[in-house]
């Protein structure tokens, strides 16, 4: 009875329906847990894997990832490693809370409490696996082996509990503050936002776009300073004007006498100060404007005028209304003059502080609420108006006052919620910030031990984040997160930050299990000042969850409460994480700085980084927008392994090379001669020089394979191995055609069977852990050939990766093979171009090189390859 199966051919196999095959044969015999356990003992191989969101569907960028990530641990493994590989979850933030948000109807913090922060949290936890599901089966489909049993998820006490700790060593450490930082906010989800959120989606937009003036207190000519502003809703709340200290300033004026100051440069922003020219030419002033003199900016410091409006005059007479002087005021657009209101400025907030117009940790006039509406001192007909609708009012009270000059409009790029989809403002929120300024130097040399894939990533990117890195905002005022521990007396005199929950529990007297907001935020610590003061009570604030998953190192392993020797021993340092390119300023950057604020380490050693799968229109694929096509369809269509190997090379890359029969040439010559194959016996005097070649070639294809695989270059590998099945089909097989059928004898067909074998078994090795699907339909077949299957792995992913013959290794047949290939390529090129027909006879053929010793086995090559056509 033959030993092998019969294998289906070309266009008649169907990749995805063999997968399902395997699939089941992978379950029935818990082939990952029978790897996970044949490798304990070994050597760990650590890996880290960045937690997703399970309120979506995956898309091809967590796939393309997710290839990444299981094509180095099967390599790993395969190279003599134990790969514990553990799917992670992030249950908390925003993307949580807007999709109840969205279910509730809850438009803002009101009614939040109005429902109550316990039901609304709750609701957030019954929705955060709504996936989950299907997540498994479809990372599952794609191959990828991870542990979804063993997971760890953010919510998790335990999970969160390590949070605690990371943030209370910040603390001990002096590497966090409390402060305020204008950042990218949403009116829409009421939370900051950080500038990797706020660069998720930038949309060009119309915005108004105003020229205003601001009298000169005391000017003999009765000037005006004149700035330009694109937000006129932040004009309410104006404490300053900027000027550029090395500019020059011109006083000009019009036809009716008024006098305006501007930047030299900028005379032509003036609605009709100059004549309209091509080119650079000189400005030239329209008939009746006149320059009455010019100053440097720097001149012009302290200089005091009128505001705008009036609702903060009052409480900011001593500081406020004054000329500062700073380079960031540019002269290619606007006037040269910059109005400040430090609460909705990032900039703005810098110079007012720097010139004493307010004071770090001060007051900060703020007439904005949560939602994005005027509020008090702010005064009808803008109180109540969301900012942005504000703006129309603003402009027509500034029109009515005498003191608008130009009211145009300005399309620009501008940022949006990546979850509302609504415009961000920029405001000062209350924030708590990890101290990144002072460690720098020590992110910058952390990184340099690493090694990333893309080099230029870690050297350009990366580093040019790090060198410009600013203070880390960590806290968001919302609901549904990891609370931040810090328990603080109501005059702020006391404070204490809880680090476990065991001492949580000391300190109220109060037994705890879960440490959600809604579970601990009732909880006082009694003042140590004695009984006669108030309670400590919890800050409202939780951690932003890119601090969360930043922290699983040591949070999915409960460190340092659990594990504590194992994960300084074993597990930090990971070997290898990967992500896509946008991670650089999310997930990257924040294991970066906790682990080098922590230990001064990098938390991981190797990284490879992929780029951004796209959506047809050119857009990111969104889980939100539903821009992408189901993967499912595409695996069922297509099937895994030639999904995968899209994914990690190109679209050059395709099935069509893997199919390939030749094992049915086993069933044949057994049927034949009667006798069973075994390819391990061989006759030892062949020396037929296609043997010899194709095992030389497989031999460097093994080096080559380890080399890169050992350096993470992924893109290198598979075009070389698309390129060696082309070979073994197109060369050794098709001119050992003959030799297989057994033309030659049955000594000669098992010879060459045997030789295909080995290659086809070692071939199985090194693809496994890019076509896992493939590889183990072919090597079980190829099992069937052996007198007794027992004595290999059940399964092709229990293999170690293949060592490289080095006796097989012989670099001038491969050489000459490799050039009569060429030599036969082109001269159908030679018949395609004077129409000759492939299978015309020729009478003679001359082939020239330079060096005459190119072809020293060719006379060999050439005899052997017509014979065994």
């Amino acid at each position: 009875m033959p030993t092998v199966e019969e294998v289906v051919e070309g266009k008649d196999y169907n990749f995805p329906a063999e997968e399902e095959a395997i699939l089941r044969f992978w379950k029935e015999n818990n082939t990952f847990e029978e790897q996970l356990k044949r490798s304990e003992g070994r050597p760990e191989y650590v890996f880290y894997d960045g937690p997703p969101f399970a309120t979506g569907l995956p898309h091809y960028g967590h796939i393309l990832a997710g290839t990444i990530k299981d094509v180095v641990t099967r390599f790993a493994c395969s190279t003599g490693h134990h790969v514990s590989r553990r799917f992670g979850w992030d249950c908390h933030g925003l993307p949580v809370e807007h999709e109840i948000d969205k279910k509730l109807g809850i438009t803002g913090k009101g009614d939040v409490l109005k429902l109550g922060i316990d039901k609304y949290n709750e609701e957030c936890r019954s929705i955060v696996m709504r996936y989950s599901k299907e997540w498994e089966k479809t990372i599952s489909r794609t191959g990828r082996w991870i542990d979804f049993e063993n997971d760890y998820k953010t919510l998790d006490p335990k999970f969160m509990e390590s949070v605690w700790w990371v943030f209370k060593t910040l603390w001990e450490k002096d590497l966090v503050y409390k402060g305020f930082k204008v950042m990218p906010y949403s009116t829409a989800c009421n939370t900051p936002l950080s500038n990797f959120e706020a660069g998720l989606d930038y949309r060009d937009v119309s915005d108004p776009a105003v020229m205003v003036s601001f009298p000169i207190v005391g000017c003999n000519l009765g000037a005006s300073l004149v700035a330009w502003t694109t937000t006129p809703w932040t004009l309410p709340a104006n404490l300053a004007l900027c000027v550029n200290p090395n500019f020059n300033y011109a006083y000009v004026k019009n036809p009716a006498g008024k006098v305006f100051v501007v930047a030299d440069a900028r005379l032509g922003s003036i609605p009709g100060a100059t004549v309209k020219q091509k080119g650079n030419q000189n400005t030239i002033l329209t008939e009746g404007w006149e320059v009455l003199k010019k100053v440097i900016g720097s001149e012009m410091k302290d200089i005091r005028y009128e505001p705008m409006f009036t609702f903060f005059t009052e409480l900011m007479r001593d500081t406020a209304f004054k000329v500062c002087c700073d380079d960031y005021v540019t002269g290619d657009s606007g006037t040269g003059v910059v109005h400040q209101a430090p609460a909705y400025g990032e900039d703005d907030y810098r110079i007012c502080i720097s010139n004493g117009i307010i004071i770090k940790g001060g007051l900060l006039p703020d007439p904005v609420d949560v939602n994005g509406c005027f509020i008090l001192p702010v005064t009808v007909p803008f109180s109540g108006k969301h900012v942005k609708t504000a703006d129309k009012d603003i402009i027509s009270a500034i029109k009515d006052k005498g003191r608008l000059i130009d009211n145009s409009r300005i399309v620009h790029s501008y940022p949006y919620c990546w979850r509302s989809h609504t415009p961000l403002i920029y405001k000062a929120v209350a924030s708590y910030f990890v101290k990144v300024d002072i460690i720098k130097s020590k992110l910058v040399k952390n990184n340099e031990k690493t090694h990333w894939v893309p080099s230029y990533v870690k050297e350009k990117r990366f580093r040019n984040w790090l060198e410009n890195a600013h203070d880390w905002a960590i806290s968001r005022n919302r609901y549904w997160g990891t609370p931040i521990p810090v328990w603080c007396s109501p005059d702020g005199e006391e404070i204490r930050v809880i680090g476990s929950i065991a001492e949580l529990q000391a300190a109220t007297g109060t037994k705890i299990s879960d440490i959600h907001r809604h579970l601990i935020d009732h909880l006082e610590i009694p003042s140590c000042r004695g009984p006669e003061y108030p309670p400590l009570k919890r800050v409202e604030d939780v951690f932003d969850c890119w601090f969360e998953s930043g922290s699983m190192p040591y949070a999915q392993h409960h460190y340092p409460f659990e594990n504590k020797t194992i994960f300084e021993r074993d597990v930090f340092p990971a070997d290898f994480i990967a992500e896509g390119l946008d991670q650089t300023r999310g997930w990257f950057y924040t294991l970066m700085v906790l682990s080098t604020a922590l230990f001064d380490r990098p938390a991981f050693r190797n990284l490879v980084c992929n780029g951004l799968v796209l959506a047809a229109d050119g857009k990111k694929m969104s889980k939100s927008l539903k821009n992408y096509p189901d993967p499912n369809e595409v695996l069922n269509q297509y099937g895994a392994d030639a999904l995968r190997l899209y994914l990690i090379n190109s679209p050059v890359v395709r099935a069509e090379p893997l199919r390939f029969k030749e094992t049915g040439n086993v069933r044949r010559v057994e049927e034949t001669s009667g006798h069973h194959f075994n390819p391990f016996i061989l006759d030892q005097k062949a020396v037929n020089i296609l043997d010899r070649w194709i095992a030389s070639a497989t031999s460097s294809l093994v080096t080559f394979v380890k080399t890169e695989m050992c350096a993470y270059r992924l893109y290198t590998v598979v075009p070389r191995l698309v390129s060696f099945i082309g070979q073994l089909t197109n060369i050794y097989v098709r001119y050992s055609r003959s030799r297989l059928k057994g033309k030659f004898g049955e000594i000669e067909s098992r010879n060459a069977l045997a030789t295909l074998f080995e290659v086809l078994l070692v071939l199985c090795k090194t693809m496994a852990p890019f076509t896992p699907f493939f590889v183990e339909k072919l090597y079980q077949n190829l099992r069937h050939c052996l007198p007794d299957q027992g004595d290999m792995e059940p399964s092709i992913h229990f293999c170690k990766f293949p060592e490289a013959a080095e006796q097989a290794h012989d670099a001038r047949v491969e050489a000459s093979v490799n050039r009569i290939q060429t030599v036969i390529e082109l001269g159908r090129h030679i018949r395609e171009r004077n129409s000759r027909p492939l299978k015309t006879p020729l009478k003679r053929m001359t082939v020239a090189h330079v060096d005459g010793r190119c072809f020293t086995l060719a006379p060999e090559c050439i005899v052997q390859l017509p014979l065994l056509s």
